[in-house]
């Protein structure tokens, strides 16, 4: 038998029986789940994960080397999704939204996410078997992203109500804010379909989502363009991001500098695809598959250390912020 066949079937029902747990069970209780339940549940998720390589070390023929490849690109696209939820946090507490709605919210988003990244990467991986030179290009798109986002402080402020999506819709659609306490995005008032302001706030999380799923489509590319290692990697990294949000929400100072590390990662991964083009170099890279599992896991645990280091040395002032909503 085929292990390669076997090791997508294994994939598919870990992803259904995750995806189930997490959004269905996790994020469906009335309360936010305390932070040491949702650290528990995402390192189960991150334990999954790793399970799965080592499943590839053993079954696929290319054991070794794939097992490395998607253990890399895990790591890559992982440190990219906690940045994203970061942006969740940031657009929840400034539209106001509610501890009750936001696992809802968090559910669409990660199906959405899920979608969107193997849409998108899938259509990239084509795009490269068919014209090469351009992962050059997503190589130095990567560059541009990565110092982007060094460039932007962690401070810099975040205006949903300047999202294309929100203000066509909530200028074109019957808006309907009656039941402050209702998780529904469309509603029927009056005989009429009615947008509530949750819908509002999914269309700014999707458009976000749009980005980062592009974001991730040099990131994985730079590590592989194999379609098992790079659907597989990338659809375990947003596995299990409902219990993850909850658990960063409660420790989000502890990733005081994961921006800065992600940043240094598409860096790094972005100067790779671009040093392809001297193919001394290109191949070194390919003789020494452990370079960039080693970079990323050295520049992921480095920004961690110096987030635990920097907020003992210098503990903040001021509180963190607080939902809008919540009450004193």
């Amino acid at each position: 038998m085929n292990p390669v066949p076997l090791l997508w079937g294994i994939f598919a029902a870990i992803v259904i029986c995750v995806s189930a747990l997490d959004l269905f069970v996790i994020t469906s209780r009335d309360s936010a789940a305390g932070v040491k339940v949702a650290m528990l549940w995402t390192a189960l998720w991150i334990s999954t994960a790793l399970g799965f390589g080592v499943m590839i070390y053993f079954l696929h023929p290319n054991g070794p080397g794939v097992a490395l490849l998607f253990v890399t690109g895990y790591l890559t696209e992982y440190s990219l999704s906690v940045d994203n939820l970061f942006v969740f946090i940031l657009i929840f507490s400034l539209m106001g939204v509610r501890d009750f709605a936001q696992p809802k919210l968090i559910k669409a988003g990660i199906l959405l996410s899920i979608v969107l990244r193997i849409a998108f990467i899938l259509f990239g991986i084509a795009l490269v078997q068919n014209f090469h030179w351009l992962l050059s290009c997503f190589g130095v798109l990567l560059i541009w992203t990565a110092w982007k986002m060094l460039g932007s402080g962690e401070d810099e402020p975040i205006d949903p109500q300047s999202n294309p999506f929100h203000r066509a819709a909530a200028r074109f659609l019957p808006l309907y804010s009656g039941d402050p306490s209702t998780t529904r995005l469309v509603v029927r008032h009056d005989g009429h379909l009615c947008i509530t302001p949750l819908f509002l706030v999914f269309l700014v999380i999707g458009s976000t989502n749009v980005v980062f799923a592009l974001d991730s489509i040099p990131a994985i590319m730079g590590i592989s363009q194999d379609p098992f290692v790079v659907v597989t990697s990338s659809v375990f990294a947003v596995l299990g991001l409902g219990s993850l949000f909850f658990a960063i929400r409660g420790v989000m100072a502890v990733f005081k500098f994961l921006r800065q590390g992600v940043s240094g990662i598409l860096f790094f991964i972005g100067g790779k695809m671009v040093a392809d083009l001297y193919p001394p170099l290109g191949e070194w890279f390919k003789e020494h598959l452990f370079v960039p599992l080693l970079v990323i896991a050295v520049v992921l645990i480095v920004s961690v250390v110096l987030s635990i280091w920097h907020n003992r040395m210098f503990p903040e002032s001021k509180p963190t912020p607080k939902n809008p909503q919540e009450p004193e």
